[in-house]
């Protein structure tokens, strides 16, 4: 469960979110996501949930339980998706 701290913040940065902004959309205050990113608490059922709603992550990956993400492709055309699937393939084998 350590990794909750680190999934959060990462996942916060990549949405360009302060911790201010993030604690606003939670209704919570900024020290406790403070608290959260640095493993000194767990948030409530209910706000894991929101949390996971909010970034479109599953709450398993949020608890370090399911390690893959996923993204939203709605709004994207087939040939946008395809070429996205298609860069996530090179980028795996590249590895």
């Amino acid at each position: 469960m350590v990794d909750f701290g680190n999934t959060l913040k990462t996942l916060r940065t990549q949405h360009d979110m302060t911790q201010s902004q993030l604690s606003k959309k939670l209704g919570l205050t900024k020290s406790v996501i403070s608290a959260y990113e640095n493993s000194l608490r767990m948030p409530s059922y209910d706000v894991l949930i929101a949390i996971s709603k909010l970034f479109k992550v599953t709450t398993d990956y949020l608890l370090g339980i399911e390690h893959r993400q996923n993204i939203d492709l709605s709004g994207l055309s087939n040939e946008e998706i395809t070429a996205l699937l298609q860069l996530i393939s090179a980028m795996k084998r590249k590895k």
